[in-house]
């Protein structure tokens, strides 16, 4: 439904706002829906022109029955697309209203400007109603249970994919040729004759025949580096046939479309709120809305001791970036300043917070974001912490409120979004045809329960053996579905 004359009125005047501001973004479309609609888009990731699927009635009905009974409210929603699309939840109040329309313009400013958005389609609305169109017609010929089946295998996966790779171009050049012997080894250059057993004695020659032969034999493998992006690695080598391919194809390129916004919830969230604030406390609130807006922004970004709160930690690091950098409270002068008392009133009236959040608004992700811009006198003044569950007294307890670990911490979660890096190691092991992972073991290890059903998901895709090579207890474990049933054995585990 159509914005009423009053709302345009008040999107006009904030879109003003935003752009004195300095903020840049596409051209925003908002229409106002009913609890159910807002619902409904929101079990669609956002897309009401997406294919059904029952996961998406699953999460329509938790949606639902968490707006009625009080524990959450989408006031908002909008989508990365040029123009942006937007939807505001009827029945707010126009205070509600005024907020979400300022907290959406800063958010598809963070789509159109941020580099880890640059490679996302801008016509992804057109893009999900063909997709929906392609699988309609897989249902109508191959019927609703086969396909929806094969759907649900593939969401389940949807997170094997690299999303750095839309950032890797690789450069293929001929290798530079080089002299070589009557064996076929490459050899030194020698300018006189009688230095020719110096320098290309025959231990050298030697090294360079095993060499080759190293090389030769790792040409052989398949494939030849490991591979991340496991879903592209299946649609290229699995026995699928060409409508599954070409359905795997679709939820992989979804999965790339939504990868940035795992990579920069709390840089996004946090910016939107920092400029949904500035635009209403600064040029849009009404003294009237006092009240009504405190209390929302409040609920906002309440603390909890269980969870980061993408929007209170977002926004108060955007803050204090501005007021590092207005005050020049950064670089080798005030590392080195170790008296408390001047570092207090530390203020070298440099103004360039502006200049500096707009940067870091183009260049960071999440990960960057923590690692450069989380400092310990931001933690100690947020009184940030870890915390652990106790066995003893059965209750999460505080672990520690050391930086280093609460940064290690929060890095760790965050960092390819909590999940296990996961690579095809070998497509043809014991060249039998059954399909290798490699888990990257950094410590943690993997949920067995979430690795055996993944194992049973790839099957149904590879349609041979599965296995994944990870450490358990500190030894290496190889776990296979042969298609029937899982086994457990051990392996040597090297890292990649």
């Amino acid at each position: 439904m159509d914005l009423p004359s009053r709302l345009q009125e008040l999107r006009d005047r904030i879109e003003g706002y935003a752009r004195d501001f300095g903020l840049d973004f596409f051209p925003t479309h908002f229409e106002i829906c009913d609890y159910k609609t807002i619902n409904e888009i929101a079990a669609y990731g956002g897309f009401p022109t997406r294919y059904n699927h029952w996961r998406f009635g699953m999460e329509y009905e938790h949606l639902s029955k968490s707006y009625e009974f009080g524990l959450s409210k989408i006031y908002e929603m909008v989508i990365n697309n040029d123009p942006a699309y937007a939807y505001l939840l009827e029945g707010n109040h126009l205070v509600d209203h005024k907020t979400v329309i300022a907290h959406v313009y800063a958010h598809v400013d963070f789509f159109k400007n941020n580099l880890f958005f640059a490679h996302t389609n801008r016509r992804m609305v057109d893009e999900m109603a063909n997709h929906a169109t392609r699988v309609r017609r897989y249902i109508d010929r191959f019927g609703i249970d086969l396909v929806e089946d094969f759907i649900e295998t593939c969401l389940s996966i949807d997170n094997l994919i690299d999303p750095f790779s839309v950032y890797i171009r690789e450069k293929r050049s001929e290798p530079p040729k080089e002299e070589v012997n009557e064996l076929g080894l490459p050899k030194l250059s020698v300018s006189k004759e009688y230095l020719a057993n110096y320098i290309n004695p025959k231990e050298f020659l030697d090294a360079q025949r095993r060499k080759l032969e190293e090389d030769k034999e790792r040409s052989k493998r398949f494939p030849e580096r490991p591979e991340r992006d496991v879903l592209q690695f299946i649609i290229d080598n699995a026995p699928l046939e060409l409508w599954e391919a070409d359905v795997l194809s679709t939820i992989r390129e979804e999965a790339y479309y939504f990868a940035p916004q795992g990579q920069t919830k709390i840089m996004n969230e946090g910016w939107a709120t920092y400029w949904h604030s500035r635009i209403m406390t600064e040029k849009a609130l009404e003294a009237s809305e006092l009240l009504d807006y405190a209390d929302a922004y409040s609920s906002v970004v309440a603390s909890s001791p269980m969870r980061v709160n993408p929007y209170k930690i977002g926004v108060e690091l955007w803050r204090d970036i501005v007021e590092r950098w207005n005050s020049g409270r950064f670089g080798p002068e005030w590392e080195r300043c170790d008296s408390l008392a001047e570092r207090a009133n530390w203020n070298r009236e440099l103004g360039l917070g502006m200049q500096k959040i707009f940067e870091v608004r183009k260049l960071y992700n999440d990960v960057t974001f923590i690692d450069d811009f989380l400092t310990e006198d931001f933690c100690r003044k947020h009184q940030l912490f870890t915390f652990a569950y106790n066995q003893k007294d059965k209750e999460y307890q505080i672990q520690s409120r050391e930086f280093a670990q609460i940064k290690q911490k929060m890095l760790f979660e965050l960092t390819n979004f909590g999940q296990p890096f996961i690579y095809v190691k070998d497509g043809n092991y014991a060249n039998r045809g059954e399909l290798l992972l490699h888990h990257k073991f950094e410590g943690t290890p993997l949920r067995l329960d979430y690795a055996r059903e993944v194992l049973s998901k790839l099957f149904k895709l590879w349609r041979r053996p599965v296995n994944i090579e990870t450490v358990v207890d500190g030894k290496g474990k190889l776990f296979t579905f042969t298609g029937s049933d899982h086994r457990e054995t051990s392996c040597s585990y090297e890292a990649l």
